[in-house]
């Protein structure tokens, strides 16, 4: 089968993957599902990896296939499958589980002591065909097409999950901020919008990006090029404060926001990475406001998100590339000019 794979870690995006013939996995235990994969997500983190960001992180063999955003067919199953079988249409969840470690008895998959990440320590779905377990397989609702739902495997999870995490700590009347609502910005937005009363604000540079923001359920939009941010929520908050803050981008600037517009006793969800968090601790004690990481998300929880999407309450904005395509997928991902999500289809 055809694979894009990783051969050496870099900077360059113009030539990141290379297309191999690679052996089709075999189902060889006996809770092996075997998917041929429809569309598998880009995903920042992708650019991360190939640009050797998460080897102090994670085990990492090269060459490796990657891709974790993963949707498709079932093909073949192990003789103890049973919540699935071939034919039948799936979304695969990032994190492949063992299901008998203390953490996944008490419910937390993703701390999963003997997990697998597809496309991030094992081969991933940018190839024809996906191998993963009956854990991390949720079969989707008719009429739910795995090419476009392909990206919620990681990039809707990880978003819900944030927004999860921020909706029990909302009553109706606080407010909320969504910084970045590109591709995982995009979707938390709903999700807030969706599971919650709160007022939302949503900041971007780009004024695509805060047009789309108002059309899906923000009530104020901020550009933080143009406007100071503090003074700014200050006014719409009341001088309040944000209760809960999702930050998609998690640059050192956003993430340096926090001490002047999150609420005394709220959160900045960190979700975006790739910058530092630089704030002096009397900040944290002056305002007890907390910083929180968010990692993908539970199983159950995609499996609520998949509700939510059949329910029409999320929606995915999406566009379509061939496996041959994807180092230009990965050098406009790179470069700002994909909009949402992009999904790789393997031939």
């Amino acid at each position: 089968m055809l694979a894009a794979r990783l051969h050496a870690y870099t900077d360059d995006m113009s030539e990141a993957l290379s297309i191999d013939e690679v052996a089709r996995p075999a189902v060889t235990g006996p809770d092996d599902v075997l998917v041929e994969v429809e569309g598998a997500g880009w995903c920042q983190t992708d650019n991360h990896i190939i640009e050797g960001m998460w080897t102090d992180y994670a085990p990492q063999d090269l060459p490796m296939t990657l891709g974790h955003e993963n949707a498709g067919t079932v093909a073949e199953v192990g003789g103890n499958v049973d919540i699935v079988e071939p034919g039948d249409r799936v979304i695969c969840h990032p994190h492949v589980t063992c299901g008998t470690c203390r953490p996944c008895r008490l419910g937390e998959d993703m701390y999963c002591e003997n997990a697998q990440f597809p496309g991030l320590t094992t081969d991933g779905g940018f190839a024809e065909y996906l191998l993963t377990n009956e854990r991390a397989v949720i079969p989707l609702p008719d009429g739910v097409d795995p090419t476009d739902i392909a990206p919620h495997a990681d990039a809707g999870i990880t978003a819900y999950h944030a927004a999860k995490k921020a909706v029990r700590e909302l009553d109706p009347g606080d407010h909320a901020v969504v910084i970045g609502v590109g591709g995982l910005g995009h979707i938390g937005l709903q999700c807030l919008d969706a599971m919650s009363a709160a007022e939302i604000t949503a900041l971007d540079l780009k004024p695509a990006a805060r047009d789309l923001a108002a059309d899906l359920g923000a009530h104020h939009t901020v550009d933080p090029a143009s406007a100071d941010v503090a003074a700014e929520i200050e006014g719409i908050t009341d001088g309040v404060g944000a209760q809960q803050v999702l930050d998609f981008v998690g640059a050192d600037e956003t993430t340096g926001y926090a001490p002047d517009i999150v609420a005394a006793g709220g959160d900045h969800h960190v979700v975006g990475y790739g910058g530092h968090i630089h704030e002096p601790s009397q900040a944290l004690v002056n305002g007890e406001f907390a910083y929180r990481g968010t990692l993908v998300g539970r199983y159950t929880e995609l499996q609520e998100l998949v509700a939510l999407v059949d329910r029409g309450d999320v929606e995915l904005r999406t566009s379509r590339y061939d496996l041959d395509d994807i180092n230009t997928v990965a050098e406009r991902l790179e470069h700002g000019e994909i909009e949402g999500r992009a999904v790789v289809v393997p031939p």
